[in-house]
């Protein structure tokens, strides 16, 4: 058993004009790869899914914001919760509109969420984490990834925001840990 644990409850969640907030991230690492001769290394881009619980395909880390925490700390926190890792949010992707059919309550009775995604670069990948008894990882090129998604909104902001970043350098947009 995990010496971390999750956060559970509704009782602190944020909503925002009947929406229910949502933080979450794509979690990415460089892999190196050779080519069949040994010769030229290419470095590649992977990003981490994980498995849903609620049925098939693939999703990525994503939870409620809570009223103690800005939407980068739930994003980070959800990455470590759910998919087991940890590293640094270099960049904001884009809030995505989505309706669940299974948060529905009294401040979103309709169930509306939003979330505001961001670009995790992975640094550590964690053994022993809270939701790893019902949850796997998988690395996947963003290309096999956009077929895996799960949700719209997440191939959305997987096609929208991290590929367009890709594409535009994936220059560091955050402020990086521990700077001013």
């Amino acid at each position: 058993m995990s010496e971390l644990v999750a956060r559970t409850g509704r009782q602190q969640q944020r909503y925002e004009d009947g929406y229910r907030l949502i933080a979450g991230c794509i979690p990415f690492r460089y892999r190196t790869m050779k080519d069949d001769d040994g010769g030229t290394n290419e470095n590649i881009v992977e990003v981490l899914m994980i498995n849903s619980t609620g049925g098939p395909g693939l999703l990525f880390p994503k939870g409620g914001w809570e009223n103690d925490e800005t939407a980068e700390e739930a994003a980070e926190r959800e990455a470590m919760e759910e998919a087991g890792v940890r590293g640094d949010l270099v960049h904001f992707l884009g809030c995505y509109p989505f309706k669940s059919k299974t948060l529905q309550d009294e401040y979103s009775p309709e169930g509306l969420c939003r979330a505001a995604m961001y670009a995790l670069h992975v640094k550590e990948e964690l053994d022993s984490w809270p939701e790893k008894s019902h949850r796997q990882r998988s690395w996947l090129t963003v290309g096999e990834a956009i077929g895996c998604c799960r949700h719209a909104w997440m191939r959305e902001a997987l096609e929208k925001g991290f590929s367009k970043w890709y594409d535009d350098g994936m220059i560091h947009t955050l402020p990086r840990k521990g700077s001013s």
